[in-house]
Order: C-alpha cells, then structure tokens, then sequence
C-alpha cells in the first residue's frame, strides 16, 4: 500500500509540474502575441504615413512589386 501511495504522489507532482510549465508557455506566448500585434500597428502605421507622404513612389514600388511577382508566378 504504501509503494501504491508513493507512486500515485509521484504522479501527482508530475501532473503539477507540468501544468506549471504548460501555463508559463502559455502565458509567455500571450506575451508575444502581445508584442507582435503591437509591431504589427507600428508597421501599419508607419506604412501609411509613407505611403500619404510619397503616394507616387508608393504607386511605382506597387507596380513593380506586381510586375516581378507576375513575372515569377507565370513562368511556373
């Protein structure tokens, strides 16, 4: 009986630990989603301020962009 209860103690900290350490990855990937979301609004943001300050040079990196991907899309 009392081999049974140190196992079943041993599997409870297990058990415990591992949910300890699935919820720091957790809340560690919350943390990032987080951060890339705010990068994310940053570069939104920064791309609409140069596109409103220089809309012809934005419209011609637009055109090229799609020429290149056109060109390598339908050479496939």
């Amino acid at each position: 009986m009392e081999t049974i209860d140190k196992v079943s103690h041993s599997a409870h900290e297990a058990v415990d630990k591992t949910a300890s350490a699935v919820n720091q990855a957790a809340e560690a990937v919350g943390e990032k989603e987080e951060q890339l979301k705010n990068a994310e609004q940053q570069m939104l943001g920064c791309c609409r301020s140069y596109i409103n300050n220089n809309p012809i040079t934005s419209l011609g990196i637009a055109v090229a962009a799609g020429f290149l991907l056109n060109r390598l899309l339908s050479s496939r």
